[in-house]
């Protein structure tokens, strides 16, 4: 006789269910022993499961029994990180209101996952669309702007042509939308910022001792992109100061040209002094097309436009070198400009050859001619003047002593993680709970009055300018201060998918509390996870973003 799926295991799980065999304990004090296994909470597409979702949640399942029957009092959780573009541009395409596809979406997920017979606690089940969730996302947020780690800027940022929306460096792959595929183009908007910069040092020092495998420790280590180097202040021949970060500042006697991003602030500047300042332009608009990743691929021709009426002057030996504009070089990284030298770089090499420029060896060893001598780590300076003959290590200190003397530099530590870029010019996500006050400024909206929810509409689509749909609802945009009762409007970009799924790990351990996110109590008992169970490529989503908020 054939096994009886549908009737059989419906039966056990109904069962289950009912008895609520798979909750976790809130007795802290009768069950000393505590497991939590967490999964990355899934998000509800319309096509249901893949693959992708019961092989990890199978795998943790299989720990959660297990410790259940060795008397461990297990956590572990299922909810949806709802909020987002898929269900958005899904909703569009199929005239469905956004909220009407996530019940939709999650009820096909729910019973899905309970036909698995995972061992989920569903007493526990969270969404990040629901308010009284999403309260306290906003709830961080207002913690986050009350000490200065939120703020608000114009810079440029990576607008998806399809999406019509700002997304972080972290969601472009392969210079496309990650969400939708669509090409992603650089634009200068005023965003919404997090201050993940001011956390650089402690997301790398924090690995340390965390049960994390190596192979994410060095992704995220190489994300971060600590090093230690040197300010140098050169100087244009119009006087003004163009400064780089280096981290080899003994190689400055090779440096022979300068290159600054197509978006630099002198291009402007220097307008009536660049007898090809349409042609700069250009380029910058062309340049604007690109991803950050396609821009800094180390395998594509080299593209320039020379500055056709202002050079720079090399500080260390007062030489006149000339200053281009390339797309290799990114407004948003370091100074957005860099000295080139060419003899010991690869692509600064390429870039030299393709415009025959001057390559000058300083550190001994190599055919520079011929191919950039890359191996530098070590060796002895040459053609450097006061540095020549010394070792590498020593001539980093020494001309780092000497700029400082000078007036010239300093020292310094950068990182090539940039400031997490929040807004979103999206309906489905969480509002800002912040307004705009021409007397106050911005100002965080009442913590009693959260949550601000997210008003009912039809008209959702994205905007051809850029701008949220919630600019064009004006009786909810006009409001009052809450500092001095005079008018002011609300935000109207959203947070992005992120927000809800930086903390919900946090949420599960106190999922019903509606005086604060979780209590000490049960974060002190279920804290931290014991084994969490995602994919390799969220590393540098999730982790770190969860590790930055926590």
């Amino acid at each position: 006789m054939a096994y009886d799926f549908k009737n059989i295991d419906k039966k056990w799980q109904d069962k289950w269910d009912k008895s609520e065999i798979f909750k976790a304990s809130d007795d802290y004090a009768a069950h000393p022993k505590k497991y939590y296994a967490l999964i990355e909470f899934p998000y509800p597409s319309g096509k249901g499961l893949h693959i992708g979702h019961p092989r990890p949640y199978t795998a943790m399942d299989i720990i959660s029994r297990k410790k259940r029957m060795k008397g461990y009092n297990v956590l572990f959780p299922i909810g949806w990180d709802a909020f987002g573009l898929p269900t958005e541009n899904y909703a569009i395409k199929n005239k469905i209101h956004p909220a009407a596809v996530t019940k939709n979406n999650i009820a096909h997920f729910k019973e899905q996952l309970k036909s698995l017979g995972f061992s989920f606690d569903w007493s526990r089940e969270i969404n990040t669309t629901d308010p009284d969730y999403y309260k306290w996302t906003q709830w961080i947020f207002i913690q986050l702007f009350k000490h200065g780690l939120a703020y608000k800027k114009e810079m440029n940022v990576n607008f998806c042509t399809s999406c019509k929306v700002v997304l972080a460096n972290e969601e472009v792959v392969n210079g496309v939308c990650e969400r939708c595929g669509s090409e992603v183009i650089h634009k200068v908007k005023s965003q919404w910022m997090l201050k993940i910069t001011d956390y650089a040092d402690r997301l790398i020092n924090d690995l340390e001792g965390l049960d994390f495998i190596e192979r994410i420790k060095t992704q995220e280590i190489n994300w971060i992109g600590r090093s230690e180097g040197a300010e140098v202040d050169f100087t244009t021949t119009e006087g003004d100061k163009l400064t780089v970060y280096t981290t080899r500042p003994d190689t400055l006697f090779g440096a022979t040209y300068m290159v600054i991003a197509p978006e630099h602030k002198l291009v402007d500047k220097y307008k009536d002094k660049l007898t090809n300042y349409d042609e700069l332009v250009a380029y910058r608009t062309a340049a604007s097309h690109k991803s950050d990743f396609e821009r800094t691929e180390l395998v594509k021709d080299k593209t320039g436009v020379k500055l056709e009426g202002v050079s720079a002057i090399n500080p260390v030996n007062g030489k006149e070198i000339p200053i281009f504009v390339s797309d290799y070089v990114l407004a948003t990284y370091g100074t957005g400009a860099i000295m080139a030298v060419p003899a010991h770089d690869t692509r600064d090499w390429d870039f030299a050859k393709a415009f025959d420029l001057p390559i000058i060896e300083v550190v001994a060893g190599g055919d520079v001619q011929n191919a950039a001598y890359t191996d530098v780590a070590e060796g002895k300076l040459i053609n450097s003047e006061f540095l020549n003959g010394l070792e590498v290590k020593e001539a980093k200190e020494k001309i780092t002593q000497w700029l400082e003397e000078k007036g010239l530099g300093r020292k310094k530590v950068n990182f090539k993680l940039r400031d997490w870029v929040f807004s979103r010019q999206r309906y489905w996500g969480e509002p800002m709970p912040v307004v705009y006050c021409e007397k106050c400024g911005w100002v965080p909206v009442p913590e009693e009055a959260l949550p601000l929810r997210l008003p009912e509409t039809n008209a959702y689509e994205p905007t051809d300018d850029g701008e949220s749909p919630l600019s064009k609802m004006t009786d909810w945009v006009n409001t009052t201060c809450p500092h001095c009762g005079g008018p002011a409007k609300r935000e109207t970009d959203t947070m992005p998918q992120w927000a809800g799924s930086s903390w919900y790990f946090l949420r599960y351990c106190d999922p019903h509390n509606d005086k604060e996110l979780a209590s000490r109590e049960a974060l002190d008992y279920w804290m931290p996870v014991d084994w969490y169970n995602g994919g390799m490529e969220h590393v540098t989503l999730h982790l770190l973003y969860s590790r930055f908020w926590a």
